[in-house]
């Protein structure tokens, strides 16, 4: 006569051989939790970005405005470094220059550099106009090539006889905008000029001129 096993081993029993017999539940068989929802109409904000049309609308007019100022800051720079450029050149030119004052109002350019080719090369005659006459001023500026035309023109020809008047000379000063100079009109006054010949160039012979010549006023 067999023995009766009582329902609760049994039910031990049939799950024991069933522990045996299933491999355990690994990751991959467990299911990942649903992603969390995000509300389409909330959006999502990132910091230094425009989160609606109207921000976008700002930060776009403002970048324009930084764009500009931008521009119009290097086109100041630009015309700073012109200026200055041609400050130094004009500084230059008047340092290799001379005025000549008592200058007789018959008197031409070319008159002017046969006078003075004794002192160097000259490179450009201007005898100075009045505007509303047409007449001349009675003053000239002169241009040699070198700094030496210039302390040999005071040293040598101040004083001087020119056509029976005697001629002023004395070193050119570098005229200030805003800044009247008597007596010596501006760079190249508020008038006309006659002549303005230049020569041909540095190293050529005394008194060399280009027949007409360039009108360059100072």
């Amino acid at each position: 006569m067999s023995e009766e096993v009582p329902y609760q081993q049994q039910d031990q029993g049939l799950q024991d051989l069933l522990n045996k017999t299933q491999p355990a539940p690994t990751s991959a068989d467990v299911p990942a939790p649903a992603p969390a929802s995000v509300s389409e109409s909330a959006g999502t904000h990132i910091p230094g970005f425009a989160s609606n049309p109207e921000e976008a609308d700002q930060l776009q007019k403002r970048m324009e405005e930084m764009e500009k100022e931008a521009a119009r800051l290097r086109d100041f720079n630009n015309s700073a470094n012109a200026e200055s450029e041609n400050d130094r050149e004009k500084k230059d030119i008047d340092s290799r220059s001379v005025y000549i004052g008592n200058v007789d109002y018959g008197a031409t350019p070319l008159e002017l550099q046969q006078h003075f080719s004794s002192a160097g090369i000259v490179n450009r005659v201007t005898i100075l106009m009045n505007k509303f006459t047409g007449q001349p001023k009675g003053f000239a500026y002169l241009e040699f090539t070198d700094i030496d035309g210039v302390n040999k023109a005071v040293a040598t020809l101040d004083g001087t006889v020119f056509r029976d008047r005697e001629l002023k000379v004395s070193a050119k000063r570098t005229n200030i905008p805003g800044i009247s100079t008597t007596n010596r009109g501006g760079r190249g006054g508020r008038g006309g000029m006659r002549g303005g010949f230049r020569g041909r160039g540095r190293g050529r012979g005394r008194g060399a001129f280009r027949g007409a010549g360039r009108f360059a006023p100072y």
